[in-house]
């Protein structure tokens, strides 16, 4: 009898130009403590709950998946990836204008959901979309 492997999620990691610039930038944003950056900064992690958020380099990627066929690199010119990093926060104005003011833009202006959730989407130097939400079931702010 074999037994069922259990499964968490530990890391959401993204692929991006300048690790150690991505780690300040997330850090003075969003007040994200940094976990670890490597001594060589191609590969960085945030503190933010039991999920790690993490960077590595657009170059170390590419030496892990380019035999497979590679990778899209993140474009700020283009159209987001079809995905974000959502952000939960009881102040989205106040989030997204702290962001904005640090170097992320403006990609969805703040916003209110039929089901009261409030919402905003960013754009960081990147081009990683950021998801500034309240929690499901919070009162809109």
């Amino acid at each position: 009898m074999t037994s069922t492997p259990t499964t968490t999620l530990g890391y959401t990691i993204f692929t991006v130009s300048d690790v150690e610039r991505t780690l300040t930038f997330f850090t003075e944003a969003f007040g994200l403590p940094r976990r670890f950056i490597t001594p060589e900064g191609d590969y960085g992690e945030l503190e933010t709950g039991q999920t790690t958020l993490a960077f590595v380099v657009n170059e170390l990627a590419h030496t892990n998946l380019d035999e497979a066929g590679g990778f899209t690199e993140l474009d700020s010119a283009q159209p987001p990836i079809a995905g974000s990093i959502t952000l939960v926060t009881n102040d989205v104005p106040a989030t997204a204008k702290q962001a904005i003011q640090l170097g992320a833009t403006e990609y969805v202006p703040v916003a209110t959901k039929p089901w009261g959730q409030t919402v905003a989407y960013l754009r960081d130097h990147n081009g990683l979309l950021i998801e500034i939400a309240t929690p499901i079931g919070a009162s809109a702010e």
